[in-house]
């Protein structure tokens, strides 16, 4: 079987609530080498793999607690790959929430938490006006990217967004260079950039996605 082929194969579905745990160590694994979060967690001091997990499973549980849609890649029964999608209704950021705050501060500390603080609003100015889908995380296993998984997921979450009838499109951002390419070859285009750090963070629109495939749940 080629690499599109095995990526095919791979079952997409809607997650309950149950996927946290491996969830959050796919997501580990996915950022740990993200230039955004390097600089945001400060990778040059020791701890920055704590500050990473506190990070990633703060932003997890409050999009569990919000009852917020995740789009799963399976293949083998193992979560290979995710997307946190945040739905154009209005509901509680996770910056305007204390709860989130207090943990952070407290396991990620006040420089990680500032410092994502200020990257989450600088973002958020980019987003253009009216109702969109805003991906926070998205993310596949090292060893299945560069193989279609992600294309495969990409493809089913435009398939499942275009269902809403008053959604205006997707927003997403990344500072990895090595995706922006990819985000262009999807349907992305850039709508804003911010500086976090040394790292350029790019903001990108996919207007209006149609459906392509069904997505199991």
């Amino acid at each position: 079987m080629s690499a599109s082929q095995a990526a095919e194969s791979a079952e997409v579905c809607l997650l309950d609530s149950s996927y946290g745990p491996e969830a959050a160590s796919l997501l580990f694994r996915a950022y740990r080498n993200d230039p955004t979060f390097r600089w945001l967690m400060d990778a040059s001091r020791p701890g920055y793999d704590h500050r990473l997990r506190t990070t990633l499973r703060e932003l997890l549980r409050n999009h569990i607690a919000e009852h917020r849609p995740a789009l799963g890649l399976v293949q083998n029964d193992r979560l290979i790959g995710i997307a946190l999608v945040a739905p154009p209704e209005r509901r509680l950021e996770v910056t305007e929430s204390w709860g989130w705050r207090l943990r952070m501060l407290l396991g990620a500390g006040r420089r990680a938490t500032r410092r994502y603080l200020e990257f989450h609003e600088a973002v958020m100015a980019c987003v253009p006006t009216g109702p969109h889908h805003l991906l926070p995380l998205l993310g596949v296993l090292p060893d299945y990217q560069g193989r279609g998984y992600g294309e495969r997921l990409l493809a089913a979450l435009h398939d499942w967004c275009a269902q809403d009838s008053q959604s205006h499109g997707i927003v997403l951002d990344t500072g990895n260079q090595q995706y922006l390419e990819f985000y262009r070859r999807n349907g992305y285009r850039e709508i804003g950039e911010v500086a976090v750090g040394p790292v350029r963070e790019h903001v990108f629109f996919h207007p209006n996605p149609q459906p392509l495939a069904g997505v199991s749940g």
